[in-house]
């Protein structure tokens, strides 16, 4: 389902990878058990950190988290628990600002191992927020895929991961039921 074209800016793209690492639609997960997401982690250069079972239930709720967010950036419901699985997640990364010399500022994680890690994800949502690009960052509203992508229209419309295949498949669904209620 990925395509280049969805690819977001800086971090957000990290952010938007780990969301996807689960496929709803093909009822896959690249990080269904902690070896796997130890394994991710490495991939995208925020290991390698040891992931023990407690942590890896915290990395697929702060997904989950993540991915409710981005559906409520595509005319969702942003639900308090989302939202404090967030903060919950950036307390225990224990994130604080760092200023650099060239007058920028960031957030980075104080805490180690998986923390660390998720707290990169973290930081990234905030600087994406207070940026203004993490409202492109959606996730498909075909409820079946869900999948994030980056919003690169001009206007901010898109509604799904790509028009070619959920979209298609929504509007013939709509279809069929029009004709079925005509009957």
């Amino acid at each position: 389902m990925a395509a280049s074209r969805n690819r977001a800016p800086g971090d957000l793209d990290l952010v938007r990878r780990f969301i996807n690492t689960a496929d709803l639609e093909q009822h896959s997960d690249e990080i269904a058990t902690p070896a796997q997401l130890e394994d991710w982690l490495r991939g995208a250069g925020l290991g390698p950190e040891p992931v023990d079972e407690a942590g890896h239930r915290r990395a697929l709720a702060l997904r989950e988290a993540l991915r409710s967010l981005a559906l409520a950036n595509n005319a969702g419901q942003a639900y308090p628990v989302d939202l404090a699985t967030l903060n919950r997640a950036a307390v225990e990364c224990r994130l604080r600002p760092r200023f650099t010399s060239a007058g920028a500022a960031r957030l980075e994680p104080e805490a180690e191992g998986l923390d660390r890690a998720l707290g990169r994800l973290v930081a990234a949502v905030y600087e994406a927020m207070a940026g203004g690009t993490w409202n492109r960052l959606k996730a498909c509203r075909k409820h079946s895929c869900r999948w994030a992508f980056y919003d690169s229209s001009r206007n901010h419309s898109a509604t799904w991961c790509n028009m070619a295949v959920c979209g298609n498949r929504e509007k013939a669904e709509r279809f069929r039921r029009r004709q079925s209620n005509l009957s």
